[in-house]
């Protein structure tokens, strides 16, 4: 068998910063894992179902019907994958997206009017409050949205197209800038 290349980041720790009343940060976040699990669970019982498989520290978020995004920082080991996937045998199915998505940090005081040029979500505290997550276009691109702090938010799009979100988010923070301007 011929041997594979070796990985290499999309985005390869890339950052762009808007210093200025806008405050934008747009940050290539670390490849480490991200699983998708199916199946009737509830997100109590799959976090302790994590923890003990090691992967306490990751968050856990709908994609939808009974579906999670699992994600986390640090790379998967295979025992810990295969430690979870036993572990949720006849409850869940959990399979390995971390190759096939990227995940993008977008943060700062205007973050939420930067999202709401290129998606039709509510992003308001009251209506999606931290800790919740969403399945939505962000222009013409699916990604899923992630609500992590007061002015934090992380977008999860497929990997072949985060290059292209990534020029986008910063054409919107350049115009959330003059916007506020």
């Amino acid at each position: 068998m011929p041997d594979l290349p070796p990985h290499r980041p999309v985005l390869a720790g890339a950052t762009y910063t808007v210093i200025s009343e806008a405050d934008i940060r747009l940050e290539a976040l670390p490849e480490g894992h991200l699983l998708h699990v199916l199946g009737a669970i509830e997100p109590a019982a799959l976090a302790a179902e994590l923890a003990k498989a090691g992967l306490a520290t990751s968050s856990i978020r709908q994609a939808g019907f009974r579906q999670w995004f699992v994600a986390g920082a640090e790379p998967l080991q295979p025992v810990r994958l295969d430690a979870l996937a036993v572990a949720l045998a006849g409850r869940a199915f959990v399979t390995d997206q971390s190759h096939g998505r990227v995940r993008i940090g977008v943060s700062g005081r205007s973050s939420r009017a930067l999202l709401s040029k290129g998606t039709a979500v509510d992003l308001d505290p009251a209506v999606f409050a931290e800790g919740k997550s969403v399945m939505t276009m962000v222009g013409h691109i699916s990604a899923q949205i992630a609500r992590i702090g007061e002015d934090s938010f992380e977008l999860t799009v497929l990997r072949s197209f985060a290059e292209s979100l990534w020029d986008d988010l910063r054409h919107m923070a350049a115009s959330t800038v003059k916007d506020e301007a």
